[in-house]
């Protein structure tokens, strides 16, 4: 995927009127998560972003301690001009789930298992928990 495609399908996923603002969205959000991350996991993420997004996710070191989902979008929120936090959350959940997107599953649920609980939804998934297999049906 390319830069561009990435910015589109923000774009898309956020019904933004422009690439112009789903670029914006996606070069404050990129970097915010990889503040979540260690350096293994910014790497994982990097190599399967396009090389502009990549560069945004590796530049930045980690935080300490990774904030909570609700926290992280309030962070969102307080960098961008007239956020609030359900514009902050629209915006965060729709890079999130292009990101989430990139991903294969395994990989997004090793990077989600490594943030605190509540980043499942602004990755776009339905379940909070990983799929367990199903059992074996008992013999009647």
């Amino acid at each position: 995927m390319r830069w561009s495609e990435f910015v589109e399908r923000v774009r898309e996923r956020g019904e933004y009127p422009t690439g112009r603002e789903a670029e914006r969205v996606s070069r404050t959000v990129l970097p915010a998560l990889a503040g979540q991350l260690d350096r293994e996991e910014r790497d994982l993420l990097a190599r399967r972003l396009p090389p502009e997004a990549a560069r945004l996710v590796t530049a930045r070191g980690p935080a300490t301690p990774p904030l909570p989902a609700a926290a992280f979008v309030d962070a969102i929120a307080a960098r961008t001009e007239g956020a609030t936090p359900a514009t902050a959350r629209w915006d965060t959940s729709s890079v999130l789930s292009v990101v989430a997107d990139a991903m294969d599953r395994g990989e997004l649920d090793r990077l989600m298992a490594r943030l605190p609980g509540g980043y499942a939804l602004l990755f776009g998934r339905a379940r909070l928990v990983p799929d367990r297999p199903a059992r074996e049906a008992e013999p009647v």
